[in-house]
């Protein structure tokens, strides 16, 4: 392990603590599934029906006792939520997180290991493009700047933040930037940075990085042409909150801060003008007073309902989202039913929430009310090795 930071990490995010018998096959003869007809991203607000079986892609960490072979691939049933596995993309290692382009043809997956990398698997024959270093160890994020031109991903054991070229075939380029977050010094029992999110505003004017070791949320601006990063802001959280996880009010006016360390949750406002973010007062996860390791929010497309994962209680928070988004409102928790809730995802509609948990090796999957943001349970859990990531198309 490289730095005390990452196997902390690796202890409470990466070993499975008995995972579920694999429900993938080892090798993948299945054909690819169809390309999604309707957008990836926030849920519509809308929902639409779609029929027919949907790809899931789903992410896992190869290097630990019982882990997958590579990044799972199965469908799902849009309206009952039922999974099938339909075989693994081997040959990518440790892909614990995972971004789709926006034109759906290539799928880029980090590889969470000390000589940190990202991948391209091009989707139409599930051909792996290559790897590019990300010049850090443990890179945990990833995501694609919506011109679909640059990859972004996030050093979790080095603290820093790169950049990649796309290229026309989705492949990647060397990479064209490396930012390190120097400063501001790392918060209470932290040994250095670690970025753990970086991602394009709704705006698309600035680029967002969160960092847990710093208490930090750093705003660049990426210049399209060169492919590098200019720190524009920093917006810090009280000391010790270990910021993990952002996510934006369908307004773009403000976002919501998932705090690992502190057990909390902020409203953050947003500048689009300056990119500057201010961080609201820290509020209760409805978890109580255990550690909760709160991961990932989601937000629904129409603004009204947020969704927190719990690993520590194994649970979803939901709350109501008021003052056209500038208050949460805690409105109740629910079991994940699995074990570590690591990510959460919702359908491209906006009907389905997926959780993916970790140390259980499952994927649970919920029916979300689009009156009142209820949480139903589809089924069964779907088993599925160290789950870490789903991403449903």
């Amino acid at each position: 392990m490289g730095s005390a930071g990452w196997s902390r990490r690796r202890f409470v995010g990466a070993l499975a603590g008995g995972s579920a018998a694999a429900a993938l096959p080892a090798c993948d003869n299945a054909p690819p599934p169809s390309a999604p007809t309707t957008p990836e991203s926030s849920p519509s607000g809308q929902a639409r029906r779609p029929s027919g079986p949907r790809p899931l892609y789903l992410g896992t960490y190869t290097s630990v006792e019982g882990g997958g072979k590579g990044i799972g691939l199965a469908t799902y049933d849009a309206a009952a939520g039922a999974i099938t596995g339909t075989g693994t993309i081997t040959g990518v290692g440790d892909p614990s997180y995972l971004a789709i382009h926006p034109d759906r043809r290539t799928l880029y997956a980090v590889n969470e290991r000390e000589d940190g990398a990202v991948t391209a698997v091009r989707l139409s024959d599930r051909k792996v493009l290559g790897s590019r270093s990300t010049g850090g160890a443990a890179p945990c994020h990833l995501s694609v700047h919506p011109g679909g031109r640059w990859l972004l991903s996030a050093n979790y054991g080095a603290g820093s933040v790169a950049v990649h070229p796309i290229d026309s075939s989705g492949a990647l380029g060397e990479r064209t930037d490396l930012v390190r977050h120097s400063s501001p010094a790392p918060g209470p029992g932290q040994d250095g940075p670690h970025a753990h999110q970086i991602f394009t505003s709704p705006d698309g004017r600035h680029v967002l990085a969160v960092d847990l070791g710093t208490d930090t949320v750093y705003t660049y601006r990426l210049d399209e042409k060169a492919g590098t990063l200019a720190e524009v802001s920093q917006a810090r959280t009280r000391p010790g909150a270990g910021p993990r996880h952002l996510t934006f009010h369908p307004g773009g006016r403000y976002a919501y801060l998932a705090n690992e360390v502190d057990n909390t949750v902020a409203v953050c406002s947003y500048d689009p003008a300056s990119g500057r973010v201010t961080v609201g007062e820290a509020q209760s996860t409805g978890t109580g007073s255990g550690t909760s390791y709160p991961a990932q929010l989601l937000v629904t497309a129409n603004g009204r309902y947020a969704y927190l994962a719990n690993r520590g209680p194994n649970s979803l928070t939901r709350y109501a989202i008021e003052a056209d988004g500038a208050r949460l409102k805690l409105l109740d928790t629910v079991p994940v039913d699995g074990d570590f809730p690591r990510q959460i995802a919702f359908s491209p509609e906006g009907t389905l929430l997926f959780a993916a948990n970790q140390k259980s090796g499952t994927v649970t999957v919920f029916h979300v009310d689009e009156t009142n943001g209820a949480l139903r349970r589809a089924g069964e859990p779907f088993p599925s090795p160290v789950a870490v990531c789903a991403l449903p198309l």
